[in-house]
């Protein structure tokens, strides 16, 4: 989906002009992947705009950076207040957010620790992710997630997107709208960019932490929804098989918010709908981030914008 342009980017402490929001070619990340970033998205409400989990989205950014040996200089506060800024500056709601912190022009070679650090945060109009209006064909897909004590898949770092590339990409190319991949055990993992739920028997069931996962912040923010509708959730290894025999199966993400899938592997999931626990999940949680429902979670920040910029579907 093409970047749309706004006016401003900040940068280590200042808003500047999207122009001028450039890195030379040799900076450290375009060499070596040495960067952390986020994926957020800021809702219209019926009266202003709201940030969805800010705070968890710039810990989380954080986290990842210290696991990546990457001092900020900036607080979790710090950060959500210029996500605040930029979105109020550039007037646009709703948008994408995508902080992100890299190693910069410095060095060259595998040891980063002599490159800078650059923080950037940029938001821009977004839409859908997934495609499928009426749910997602998905595959299983040939390459598998990372293996434990190889890269930390709790960090959410750009290197670990090459992979979810490869899966996307092949996904794309045999017709299929995402991929799922297996973990280095044969056990179901995510999508190249999505958490996964399958439901069966009226439970539902998601693939843990310890299967090569990102810790979701829409991931956790459905798992509070359900148990807040009284669905039973657990958290289980699963085989590739319970995809084809699961009554329901969607994923969760930024980008996928809640995407029911309506096939994988050219197998329908259920009758191919969107079935009653996924429904009630996703009225919930839109109900929620598009102010229809009671904030009962506190997950939104307010932001004041005042021109709004419709995302295409």
């Amino acid at each position: 989906m093409p970047v749309t342009p706004t006016a401003n980017i900040w940068h280590n402490g200042k808003l500047i002009p999207w122009d001028q929001a450039q890195i030379h070619v040799m900076s450290h990340v375009v060499h070596y992947g040495s960067s952390v970033f986020e994926g957020i998205r800021c809702y219209t409400q019926p009266n202003g705009a709201g940030v969805f989990r800010l705070q968890e989205h710039m810990q989380r950014l954080v986290d990842s950076a210290k696991i990546y040996r990457m001092p900020l200089d900036y607080t979790v506060d710090q950060l959500s207040q210029a996500v605040v800024d930029v979105i109020e500056a550039n007037g646009v709601a709703p948008c994408y957010i995508r902080p992100i912190a890299f190693r910069g022009y410095g060095e060259v070679g595998v040891n980063p620790i002599k490159s800078p650090i650059e923080v950037y945060i940029a938001n821009f109009p977004w839409g859908k992710y997934v495609p499928g209006n009426d749910g997602a064909d998905v595959c299983v897909s040939s390459w598998s997630r990372l293996a434990p004590n190889t890269m930390p898949s709790m960090a959410k770092a750009g290197a670990n997107y090459m992979n979810s590339q490869l899966i996307r990409m092949e996904a794309e190319i045999n017709g299929y709208s995402e991929g799922i991949a297996l973990d280095v055990n044969g056990y179901l993992s995510e999508g190249s960019g999505e958490n996964l739920f399958i439901v069966r028997g009226g439970v539902l069931y998601t693939t843990p932490l310890a299967n090569s996962v990102l810790n979701g912040i829409t991931r956790n923010s459905v798992i509070t929804i359900a148990k807040s509708l009284g669905i039973e959730v657990i958290e289980q290894a699963m085989p590739r098989e319970m995809l084809y025999i699961g009554d329901e199966a969607f994923f969760t993400g930024t980008a996928a918010e809640v995407t029911h899938l309506r096939s994988v592997d050219r197998i329908l999931v259920g009758d191919g709908t969107m079935g009653p626990i996924t429904s009630a999940i996703h009225e919930e949680f839109f109900g929620i981030v598009n102010g229809l429902k009671a904030d009962k979670y506190n997950w939104l920040t307010p932001v004041n914008v005042k021109v709004a910029e419709p995302v295409g579907a």
